[in-house]
């Protein structure tokens, strides 16, 4: 199963609050995944693919340890990617925090915020042949 992005840019979601690019923040009693899914993209733009960034954050939500992925690594990989997980139009990047997120040639991801000229690029085609989806609705109301 094909589970990543080429030469596409996910706009933020049409009923998304934030104005701006917004980091999300983490709860008293630990990480969220958005704010895994914007440290790791934001620190390395285009540095992941979605299956990569998607894997990390799960590892790094579960906080699994170098001995436990070194003993189950690939058992553990596999457990993830077997069941059906949502893609990154439906995180609360673009759902809720204001990112737009560009997927390379390669598939490798970087995070662009709603109010950069870059963005402004992406959702008006200026960007070559790049396919523009919109990130999923917070709610099912129209």
């Amino acid at each position: 199963m094909e589970w990543n992005y080429y030469n596409t840019f996910i706009t933020v979601s049409p009923d998304c609050p934030a104005e701006f690019g917004t980091v999300p923040p983490d709860k008293k009693d630990g990480r969220t995944k958005p704010s895994l899914e914007y440290e790791l993209a934001a620190g390395q733009p285009y540095g992941y693919t979605q299956e990569e960034l998607m894997y990390e954050v799960h590892v790094r939500h579960k906080e699994l340890t170098a001995e436990e992925l070194a003993e189950r690594g690939t058992e553990t990989r596999e457990q993830f990617f077997a069941k059906p997980t949502a893609c990154l139009r439906a995180s609360m990047l673009p759902k809720k925090y204001g990112w737009g997120i560009h997927f390379n040639e390669e598939g490798k991801m970087k995070l662009v915020p709603r109010e950069s000229a870059e963005y402004l690029q992406f959702v008006e085609g200026d960007s070559g042949k790049v396919k523009v989806l919109a990130g999923m609705r917070n709610s099912k109301k129209k």
